[in-house]
């Protein structure tokens, strides 16, 4: 073994071997006094002019941030980052309205509304809260599924709607806005409930490749509901299972209907955006502000649009109308909440997860906290309130944070210029916008669909990292797809949890050797070095032990020892009764040497090593008269029974975090099928709470004390070889068997042996690395 090159690595110690008692009598606990329900209420009750101040600073976060403002250092990058921010949020909202299904007036205001609470209440100081693309797919496919184009038919007169000559628009997007805007106040009140019982670690179960199959999977949703705008070919409206699929196939089936003027502009815009933005992205270094080309080709777009009049000559689909200066508040239709629950529950949490993980991405980068909790209030407040204006669910988008920063933004002083610039477009600008046509706003939305897409190059990098990420990453993508995006994140989240049942079920687990002259041990699998020490076998099981790890917990350990011991005490007592038999019929006597035959035995066949294990035989009260068998010797009848080499075994419960009621019984079992039949067993390594809970399950008794449990595995070890040191200056390890007091022979000629060891002295044990 090679030395270390200085002494400096080197170290020495010399102690005692610390078993649980010993280690108890050496150090002191520390108690703990409960806090009385009188002092609880006292200390949480009590009232400071700081106290108070603490409170509203955690309820309104800009109490805390405002004073400390800048003005001098920070005002300037908060306007610019606000005008730029703010622009993008105008088009986005426009494009998003399309990805919820609602008129593109009603995007606007989704865009303004959410700013304004989430200015006082949020944590974030560059979270730019807006619409976001997940959530637009979801609440879209919502509103599908709940009001299709087919429950609004246009009639020729009021009574017979036999005759349906188209759909009536206005009726149906009346409705739509309804059912967006009950969805985000439900949505707003989930997430406020969660925020107030302070239930923000719920999001920890959506992982990033559950989350990133997930926004592949809405990137794809997106996609084909934008390209039916592109193309502007005639869909039914699907729902549920496979419904992407039916959509596409309609979109096809339909292409010859394409409006060609509308293709065209969408196809120019996607390659015009997509090469400036790339542009953008590879030359980030040298320019300071990236070129707003949503901003020029929606300008460019609207006045070919207004100038060529493409609505009336080539039948082009554009806004139409954008209604000027805001709507009154309006009451959620509380009516629809039992019927949207579900749904909205999910896009309630993938709301919050999304702009959280943004949140915490430049909280991190700028050295500040988000508070989880704190986010879904204010959150939960923006969406009831901007959802009572007719609003559709907002977030926190990852482009618009990211423009946000990049700008110079350093506060939500920058948010409340933003909402300042689409207010501006809600009051004045926003009806220059109407000619504007819908499928170059789709095509901004497919533009900005690219950095979702691209997340299908995380799934080889998954597969080499990580085999079951990967699994999740496939699972959650095909199941949205396939199922949609609701019913997909549930089957996403339900195949997650079942890989963290499964691996906390069948864990890794592994016989230990020792490094040579050290106190570490190692997996005998990896390493070549490694020394198992005689007649010892050590055993690592890496999981918590609990009622659905117990019998995998049980097999790896008759893998590693090399043998069940149910199995050797079955054939053990079978054999027991051979013996008595054949005593009683003078064929074996019982001597001081040990049960030894008089030639005179036949072989009468016992049963084969390959034949299935037997049940466990009971205990039956005898009269008992010992005798010594050397069970690892030749018996002189040919007797199989299982040979068993190891004289101790050493649990290291290192990574054994918890252990509940079905574990700690199955562990007292097995604990007792290994001393039946002369194995020591010893627990190492393990947390003070399990012990804490072996006692309140009464896992100690007269046979299992805590002498059994070391601090370390070294010190198990060390134990083990002294015992076994002290034993073989003895008479050798036999087994103690019973007969029957009636049998034949005579006792004088039956050697008694009762064995008591004396009371292990303190070990030392010394080790260097």
């Amino acid at each position: 073994m090679p030395a270390p090159e200085n002494l400096g690595d080197n170290y020495f110690v010399a102690r005692a071997v610390y078993s649980e008692n010993f280690f108890q009598e050496e150090n002191e606990r520390k108690e703990k006094v409960p806090k009385t329900l009188r002092y609880r209420l006292a200390k949480e009750c009590s009232c400071s002019s700081k106290r108070i101040l603490g409170i509203l600073k955690s309820v309104f976060p800009v109490l805390d941030w405002l004073p400390k403002y800048k003005l001098k250092q920070w005002l300037l990058g908060d306007i610019i980052s606000g005008l730029s921010t703010g622009l993008v949020a105008i088009l986005q909202g426009l494009a998003f309205s399309l990805l919820a299904e609602v008129p593109p007036a009603y995007g606007l205001y989704s865009a303004f509304f959410p700013i304004l609470p989430y200015f006082f209440l949020g944590t974030s100081n560059h979270l730019a809260v807006g619409p976001l693309t997940i959530t637009s797919v979801m609440i879209g496919s919502l509103i599908l599924s709940v009001a299709p184009d087919e429950h609004f038919p246009l009639a020729s007169n009021t009574t017979d709607f036999s005759n349906v000559t188209g759909v009536d628009v206005a009726a149906r997007d009346a409705q739509r806005v309804i059912i967006a805007s009950s969805v985000t106040v439900l949505a707003g009140i989930i997430q406020l409930a969660l925020g107030v019982l302070q239930v923000g670690f719920i999001v920890q179960y959506l992982s990033a490749p559950l989350v990133g199959g997930f926004t592949t999977a809405a990137a794809f949703h997106a996609f084909v509901s934008q390209l039916k705008n592109i193309l502007r070919v005639p869909t039914q409206s699907y729902m549920g299972v496979l419904s992407m699929i039916y959509t596409l196939i309609d979109i096809f089936r339909n292409i010859q209907q394409t409006n060609i003027v509308d293709f065209i502009a969408g196809l120019i815009c996607i390659v015009v955006c997509t090469i400036v933005k790339e542009i953008n992205s590879r030359f980030k270094d040298k320019i300071k502000v990236p070129i707003p080309i949503e901003i020029i080709v929606v300008i460019v777009a609207t006045e070919i649009s207004y100038g060529a009049n493409l609505e009336k000559i080539y039948n082009a689909n554009i806004i139409k109308s954008i209604p000027t200066g805001f709507l009154s508040p309006v009451p959620p239709d509380v009516n629809l909440f039992s019927q949207l629950g579900a749904s909205t529950f999910s896009i309630a949490i993938v709301g919050y997860a999304l702009a959280v993980s943004v949140a915490k991405v430049f909280g991190t980068k700028h050295g500040y906290p988000i508070d989880g909790n704190q986010e879904f209030i204010a959150f939960g407040i923006s969406n009831i309130f901007a959802g009572c204006f007719s609003n559709f669910l907002a977030g926190g988008g990852l482009s618009r944070s990211a423009l946000q920063e990049s700008t110079g933004g350093k506060t939500q002083v920058a948010g409340l210029l933003t909402a300042v610039i689409v207010m501006i477009a809600i009051l004045a600008v926003g009806k220059l916008l109407e000619p504007l046509q819908k499928s170059v706003l789709a095509a901004i939305v497919i533009v900005n669909l690219k950095g979702l897409f691209w997340q299908v190059f995380d799934v080889p990098v998954l597969w080499r990292q990580n085999k079951v990420d990967f699994l999740i990453w496939i699972v959650t993508c095909i199941a949205s797809i396939v199922l949609g995006l609701d019913f997909g994140i549930l089957g996403g989240v339900c195949f997650e949890l079942l890989t963290v049942v499964f691996r906390a079920q069948f864990p890794f687990s592994t016989g230990l050797g020792n490094v040579p002259n050290t106190d570490i041990y190692k997996n005998l699998k990896r390493y070549k070095n490694l020394v198992e020490p005689k007649g010892l076998k050590i055993f690592k099981f890496s999981s918590p032990l609990f009622f659905g790890s117990v019998e995998y917990f049980k097999e790896r350990l008759i893998h590693v020892v090399g043998f069940d011991p149910v199995r050797v005490f079955n054939k053990r007592t079978k054999a027991l009764k051979k013996i008595q038999s054949l005593i009683k019929k003078g064929q074996l006597r019982a001597t001081k040497e040990g049960v030894i035959t008089d030639g005179s035995v036949a072989n009468e066949g016992f049963e084969d090593e390959g034949e299935s294990q037997e049940e466990e035989v009971p205990d039956v009260p005898t009269k008992e008269v010992e005798i010594q068998v050397d069970w690892n010797s030749e018996l002189p009848i040919k007797i199989q029974v299982p040979k068993v080499t190891i004289h101790s075994l050493v649990f290291d419960f290192s990574a054994v975090s918890f252990m509940d009621i079905v574990g700690v019984r199955s562990f007292k079992m097995v604990v007792r099928q290994f001393q039946r039949i002369g194995i020591n067993v010893y627990v190492a390594a393990y947390e003070d709470h399990i012990v804490k809970k072996l006692e309140k399950c009464d896992f100690f008794d007269e046979n299992l004390k805590k002498d059994m449990f070391y601090l370390t595995i070294h010190d198990a070890v060390v134990h083990t070889r002294t015992q076994t040191m002290h034993e073989d200056e003895q008479d050798p390890i036999f087994e103690q068997i019973s007969l029957m007091q009636e049998s034949n022979i005579h006792l004088e000629e039956v050697q008694v042996h009762v064995e008591e060891l004396e009371h292990q002295n303190r070990d030392h044990v010394g080790f260097s690395n």
